[in-house]
């Protein structure tokens, strides 16, 4: 697996998968000028693969990225309180997209992927709320500067698709591409090499 996230990690042994190896990608995630939520999300997922990949020849490795977008803005992973703030208020009150990008390459060279795409709605956030939020810190490095499994959950008025993806691995999209990219079935806990 490429990637380092304890989100995802959990996430796949919630479905009985197992990372033989996790090995995260080092990349530059700087969107490119004018570039479209959607196409960046994949982007993201490719790129992480194409580090990774060659270090494991003949392994199935998984790649994924999460993105959440406001329109055609993309939100940071925020690193600060003045951006988990500013992401937060943003959201307020306002609908917004959650994209699960997921790259897998197979040991035949094959490269499968998938885009999720799940919608999310905040209810109206007052600044007393944000500032409690941003206390528990929770936010830190996270996509749009919330975490929806933990205390941002209270914020969720309504959500329309995989919430798995908005946790950060759309799980079902995973499987199937890992079932394809390995050509067996996943009864019993899988070693994958991931991202």
């Amino acid at each position: 697996m490429a990637s380092a996230s304890p989100r995802r990690l959990d996430l796949l042994r919630q479905v009985g998968i197992e990372p033989a190896v996790i090995d995260p990608a080092d990349i530059d995630e700087s969107p490119e000028p004018r570039e479209l939520p959607r196409h960046y999300a994949l982007r993201m997922a490719r790129a992480k693969l194409a580090a990774v990949a060659g270090r494991h020849p003949g392994a199935v490795v998984l790649t994924a990225d999460s993105v959440v977008a406001c329109g055609r803005r993309i939100l940071p992973k925020a690193e600060s309180d003045s951006q988990a703030r500013a992401c937060l208020a943003l959201l307020s009150g306002r609908r917004h997209r959650v994209l699960g990008s997921v790259a897998v390459g197979g040991a035949d060279g094959a490269v499968r992927t998938r885009l999720v795409e799940t919608a999310v709605r905040f209810k109206r956030l007052d600044k007393a709320e944000i500032e409690d939020y941003l206390l528990c810190g929770e936010w830190h490095g996270k996509a749009g500067g919330y975490a929806i499994q933990g205390r941002a959950a209270r914020f969720v008025s309504f959500i329309s698709g995989s919430y798995s993806n908005v946790v950060g691995l759309p799980l079902f999209e995973t499987v199937a591409l890992l079932k394809a990219a390995a050509c067996l079935e996943i009864t019993a806990p899988l070693k994958v090499a991931s991202q």
